[in-house]
């Protein structure tokens, strides 16, 4: 069973099931052992956060500590701020990062 113990905010994560299958989120907040609050700033955006079981994503090693550091501060943060720090990894060079 995977659990929450070693993901960060700010850390970088794919989606690996669901309707948003695919996609490069951030995760925003950590809700429990088996649960974490994910955006892109494109389809889910800080209005409408996704709720996601940890087993039900593709870790990253990366961490965007600009985005944590903002979050943890409480500073206005918007979805063009997290589309921008996602761009990179959502090209095609984000499979050397994965962890397995």
């Amino acid at each position: 069973m995977e659990l929450t113990t070693d993901l960060k905010i700010g850390q970088i994560v794919k989606s690996k099931a669901g309707r948003d299958k695919d996609r490069v989120c951030i995760i925003y907040q950590i809700l429990d052992e088996q649960y974490v609050l994910v955006c892109d700033g494109d389809l889910r955006k800080l209005s409408s956060l996704k709720k996601k079981k940890v087993k039900h994503l593709v870790i990253y090693n990366t961490v965007l500590t600009e985005f944590a550091d903002k979050v943890q501060s409480n500073e206005n943060l918007d979805d063009a701020f997290i589309k921008r720090l996602l761009e990179p990894y959502t090209t095609g060079a984000s499979k050397e990062m994965e962890v397995e």
